[in-house]
């Protein structure tokens, strides 16, 4: 089992930026797809942005491209959201999920392992 941790979060005005992170708990030798998702207030949990074990393969949401950036270090089995030009929008909780099948794929069942969350708040 995988157990995902997630830092960053706060509180940011619109136009500001905040950088995620997230790795496993413990040493992991799994070639991990990794990704980011976000869930705002009665609203459905959505794809934002994979990356594939080697770093080839990137997506992210339509709603996110330009703005924010996913990379991994894979020396740590830490990923990253870098997240610029913050829209009061873009206010959700953040999971950070993992796909033991490297496919890095946009569908939340594609994802084995899931961290705790962090908050991200973009005020206007």
């Amino acid at each position: 089992q995988v157990q995902l941790v997630e830092s960053g979060g706060g509180l940011v005005e619109a136009g500001g930026s905040l950088r995620l992170s997230c790795a496993p708990s413990a040493r992991t030798y799994l070639t991990l797809t990794m990704a980011w998702f976000r869930q705002a207030p009665g609203k459905e949990r959505e794809f934002v942005a994979t990356i594939s074990w080697n770093g080839g393969r990137i997506s992210y949401a339509d709603s996110v491209k330009g703005r924010f950036t996913i990379s991994r270090d894979n020396a740590k089995s830490a990923v990253y959201l870098q997240m610029s030009s913050l829209k009061p929008e873009d206010t959700a909780v953040y999971y950070c999920a993992a796909d033991r099948y490297d496919l890095a794929a946009k569908e939340r069942n594609k994802y084995n392992y899931w961290g705790q969350g962090t908050q991200v708040t973009v005020s206007s």
